[in-house]
């Protein structure tokens, strides 16, 4: 089965920065080994599709069929020096570790999949009646209320609010073993972070007003906010490098294109603005269109 055509955007937080319980809970995670990000989103498509398949089925990953969470946590790893940062942009101290919380992400998916299916979808991809699942699903998310998930994640393409997060100098293109492109991301400082993102939402709200981009701009300052100032976050393409081919990953400027397109927005261009904006909807809708042939 191939990896989900999934994106990603991930907090990698400080390890002492969590309280007790979750620290012990992450550290223990820590030693039994840290998650590999290529691949990861197989990973979790293998914890969901067992949860469902299991006897009992049940109704999200890493919980047993009293709706307990009972799997361990899986982290994914960074150390500082993996993030690029100056000398007055503190990251650390190492190790900085992202709670994969799938169990939270699959929570929240499932309660708008409910709000958005038709009665029929519901009742056939359900073991349970769906108000019944509503309220498990419902409980779980707001386990996290104090919280934030660390992963939020999009499928088929990348929204392009989320290129506005990091610096497109800093783009990484990594290969497997037969030269083809195995990963591509970015990683940056959570203060850069939350810096571009609030000077970005100031210029798309003063041009677009307050919904489109800059409504997720705007929930996605709110989300970074909620982690540690010495966090780092990384951007990556996760399972759409499945999809595209390596000329188009290598030629591809969406990170610069959005960047640019936010300068030329400040600065009243606004014929720069639509030629780059029509050129990045061309390209993130072609690879949107694969959801409809599949």
């Amino acid at each position: 089965m191939p990896e989900p055509f999934v994106a990603y955007m991930r907090v990698y937080e400080p390890l002492s920065s969590f309280e007790s319980p979750r620290y012990e809970q992450l550290s223990e995670a820590l030693d039994q080994g840290a998650v590999d990000p290529v691949g990861v989103g197989a990973r979790e498509q293998h914890r969901w599709l067992r949860s469902q398949l299991s006897v009992r089925p049940r109704l999200l990953p890493g919980e047993g069929v009293d709706g307990t969470a009972r799997e361990r946590e899986e982290v994914l790893v960074l150390h500082p020096e993996d993030v690029p940062a100056e000398a007055e942009e503190p990251v650390g101290p190492g190790p900085l570790v992202c709670p994969l919380d799938l169990r939270g992400r699959a929570a929240a998916a499932l309660v708008g999949f409910l709000g958005a299916a038709d009665p029929p979808l519901r009742a056939a991809a359900l073991p349970m009646p769906a108000e019944t699942a509503k309220s498990k699903a419902s409980a779980v998310v707001n386990e996290l209320s104090s919280s934030a998930v660390h992963v939020i994640s999009s499928t088929w393409t990348v929204p392009l609010p989320w290129f506005a997060v990091v610096d497109p100098e800093q783009r990484v293109v990594t290969h497997d073993e037969r030269g083809n492109v195995e990963r591509v991301y970015w990683r940056t400082p959570m203060s850069e972070a939350r810096r571009r993102v609030s000077r970005a939402h100031t210029v798309t709200r003063n041009t677009l007003g307050e919904e489109g981009p800059p409504k997720i701009l705007r929930e996605t300052g709110r989300w970074l906010e909620r982690f540690h100032p010495h966090s780092a976050v990384e951007l990556d393409y996760g399972g759409l490098v499945r999809m595209m081919s390596d000329e188009d990953l290598l030629a591809d400027s969406s990170a610069a294109d959005v960047h640019s397109i936010v300068d030329a927005m400040e600065l009243g261009h606004t014929t720069e603005v639509g030629e780059r904006y029509e050129a990045l909807r061309d390209f993130w809708a072609e690879m949107a269109a694969h959801e409809r042939y599949n």
